[in-house]
């Protein structure tokens, strides 16, 4: 009889494991028991989360008809599609950093090229604790930053995959729970999509890629947990990657697809065998017979248990055309790669797992999926909400010198530059960004056999969403679709990664939930769909959750990525342009990092969300760049008005002069005007009287104010208001503190 330790141990519930034994009418096995466990968990079943998700239109319409695939596939132009995706490896990272975010980064690569897409781009949205100090805990938050983005760059560097874009922010609540958010791109013909459905009875089945060891076993139980004093036990939960067996498996995939033999396929991501086996077959409505005796191993003494839950990576299971196998094969060997006949498809709906002659496991494929238990957890707004939304940002004390304000901002590693870790990046492999990280508010890459390109970029502000999650969400997707604007794409398709911690709190759920609902409402106003993405629960320690922090990964699309723009000032006498439509009474000061940074605070109710007024914002940006008009563009965000004007005159290596007036921010303070973050503001420059006039009229047609409020040139950044000089520094000195700030810290560390 298996104690209820045991299974409890594995994550099921007493419920859960009574709902098993009711399913299989016995006592399941121990391989029975482990396929269950993995395949229930929240990480594989989300079954605490699919019943929020399904606010997302496109994604409840595609669980509805059972069609959901392991990526999100959206039209490019009449022939080509872009697929992409963005999954979490959070705690894998906490305890193995290069490790854990390596293999985040080959298994979201892996969702994209098993739908027959060639990857193109990974992107990535990191949280960190702070790294700046001398404690303890800094010099292990600096570890895992270094750790992680190690990892990420030795993955996609040597599979030949660029890394275009990204984000990475520190705050203490991250500390000890890093979120590690893999995003991936690839590029597919739209006739030449692959399934993941097992159909056709008597077809074979295909195990192909690397052997199968002990790594990971367990490791979807693992995600659907909270870190804790025993966490580094779970490092033989943390999978390994070969980034050069990946390579091959790219190719190898692509060219098997190729042939048109392969009916079905699916990568063995969580839960290894027990997803790729159920999942396919439960999906077309048949069922899978394999032996473990076949699978190709690199350990011996592997028992049917650890061969179905090991999630060792880079390995993939093909369901192909009876007779064409050895043709498919053939395809994998030439690659180095393993291919072998495991098993084959059946008529009869059940997953069965044989050891040579013996049964091991043996259920009903759509027990592990379509069965999983779906439960409407309790929501309850958390007591601090109201506490910290009452705070009013107005009243805080205001700066002696703005100046030194905007230096200690752009010294800040959340708004500094992040060279240091773009640098470790290539971006450029494949010779298709033409806009990199750091250039622009986004990516860009041209596609290769379509005139058109693609913006690509990831967003999200756990600050926004701790004090309202609802409208933090909002943001997310508002301020990812102005990104994709300012170089002159418009948006067309969202993932997401949603990191919360423990759903089985009321609180966590009610961030959760409203989180999702600002999202919805979002993409739902820019007409966009929502068409894949992951939710990653469990992110807290003994000393607390993480702050709920959904990240958007948008994609955008672009005529012609020859009209793209980018953020760097240019030219002497160009004249600098604020777009907005912000009716922000606090300015957005309320959440800013401004704050959080120079008062220690983290209260007010975040930047209001007018998303008509946004949406305005963002069509005359995209008029005026697809017009011609717009020299550059940066959005207003993280640090405000202030900091998007230093980052331009840092990325052009050249100032400028703006005069502002109070008028235009009645009843503001200077704080509030340099550096509070409210919404719906892009800063264009633009050359010449002419096209100032035509941009004017442009923005007045969209309903949205084009205001003059300064000139490019000279060698310093100088803003006054009503003439008064408030901030006067040296670009130089302002480049000095923003390219040095993560640099200096981390060289600090080697020292």
């Amino acid at each position: 009889m298996i104690s209820p330790e045991i299974y409890r141990e594995m994550g099921l519930s007493d419920l859960e494991y009574q709902q098993v034994e009711g399913i299989l009418g016995r006592e399941p096995t121990e391989t029975e028991l482990g396929m269950f466990a993995v395949m229930w968990s929240e990480h594989c079943g989300y079954k605490f989360s699919r019943p929020i998700l399904s606010l997302f239109k496109n994604y409840r319409e595609a669980q509805e008809q059972g069609a959901l695939e392991n990526a999100g596939v959206v039209p490019l132009d009449d022939k080509l599609g872009i697929v992409f995706k963005m999954e979490s490896h959070n705690h894998p990272s906490a305890v193995e950093p290069f490790q854990g975010a390596a293999t985040g980064v080959g298994g979201i690569l892996r969702d994209i090229f098993t739908m027959g897409a060639r990857p193109i781009a990974n992107l990535n949205s990191l949280r960190f604790g702070p790294i700046v100090g001398r404690s303890k805990e800094a010099a292990r938050n600096r570890y895992l930053f270094e750790g992680v983005v190690d990892g990420i760059a030795h993955y996609g560097n040597c599979v030949g995959v660029p890394t275009v874009a990204g984000e990475v922010m520190f705050h203490p609540s991250y500390s000890g729970n890093p979120l590690v958010n893999a995003m991936a791109v690839g590029v597919v013909e739209l006739q030449g999509i692959a399934s993941a459905r097992a159909d056709g009875p008597g077809n074979p089945v295909l195990y192909v890629g690397s052997s199968t060891g002990r790594d990971g076993i367990h490791g979807a139980t693992f995600a659907s947990v909270e870190l804790g004093p025993d966490s580094e036990s779970r490092r033989p939960n943390v999978q390994m990657g070969d980034p050069f067996m990946e390579k091959l498996l790219i190719e190898a995939t692509l060219e098997a697809l190729a042939t048109g033999d392969v009916v079905g396929i699916q990568d063995m991501g969580a839960a290894g065998l027990t997803c790729s086996t159920s999942e396919t077959a439960s999906k077309a409505g048949t069922g899978m017979e394999i032996d473990v005796l076949k699978v190709p191993r690199r350990e011996s003494g592997m028992t049917p248990y650890e061969v179905m839950l090991s999630e060792s990576q880079e390995r993939m299971l093909a369901i192909c055309r009876k007779g064409a196998e050895e043709r498919v094969a053939a395809v994998f060997r030439k690659w180095g790669l393993n291919a072998v006949v495991i098993g084959h498809v059946t008529d009869d709906g059940l997953v069965r797992v044989k050891e040579g002659d013996v049964i091991a496991a043996e259920m009903p494929a759509n027990a592990l999926t379509d069965l999983c238990p779906t439960y409407h957890l309790d929501a309850a707004e958390p007591e601090y909400i109201a506490r910290a939304q009452s705070v009013d940002p107005l009243s805080f004390e205001e700066p002696t010198n703005y100046a030194d304000v905007l230096v200690q901002l752009l010294s800040s590693p959340t708004i500094a530059d992040k060279n240091w870790v773009t640098e470790q990046y290539d971006s450029m492999v494949q010779t298709q960004t033409c806009l990199g990280p750091g250039a622009g508010d986004a990516a860009v890459l041209r596609i290769r056999g379509s005139k058109k390109g693609i913006a690509l970029k990831t967003d999200g502000n756990g600050r926004y969403c701790f004090l309202d999650p609802y409208t933090g969400g909002q943001i997310a997707v508002m301020e990812a679709a102005r990104n994709v604007v300012c170089v002159g794409a418009q948006p067309a398709a969202v993932t997401d990664c949603l990191n919360f911690g423990s759903p089985e709190r009321p609180t966590i759920f009610w961030q959760f939930q409203r989180a999702v609902e600002g999202i919805a409402a979002a993409t739902e106003a820019l007409g966009i769909p929502v068409v894949s993405g992951n939710v990653s629960f469990y992110n807290e320690t003994p000393e607390g959750a993480v702050y709920p922090t959904p990240v958007i990964g948008m994609l955008g699309i672009l005529d012609d990525p020859a009209r793209r723009c980018g953020l760097a000032f240019a030219e002497e006498g160009d004249s600098v342009v604020l777009l907005r439509a912000d009716s922000d009474p606090s300015g957005g000061l309320g959440g800013s990092e401004y704050l959080s940074v120079v008062h220690g605070v983290d209260a007010g109710p975040p930047p209001r969300m007018d998303m008509e007024a946004e949406i305005r914002v963002q069509k005359a940006a995209l008029w005026a760049i697809r017009q011609g008009l717009a020299v550059s563009a940066h959005d207003c965000s993280d640090g405000g008005l202030a900091v998007c004007l230093a980052e331009s005159a840092i990325a052009g290596n050249i100032g400028a002069s703006l005069l502002l007036r109070y008028d235009d921010w009645p009843g503001l303070p200077q704080s509030a005007i340099f550096f509070g973050e409210a919404q719906s503001r892009v800063i264009l420059t633009v050359r010449g009287e002419a096209r100032l006039k035509r941009l004017e009229r442009l923005a007045a047609e969209a309903g949205v104010r084009a205001q003059w409020i300064g000139t490019v040139g000279g060698d310093q950044l100088r803003l006054s208001i009503d003439g008064e000089p408030l901030i006067e520094e040296d670009v130089t000195a302002l480049r000095a503190a923003y390219l040095g700030a993560i640099p200096a810290i981390m060289t600090a560390r080697k020292g």
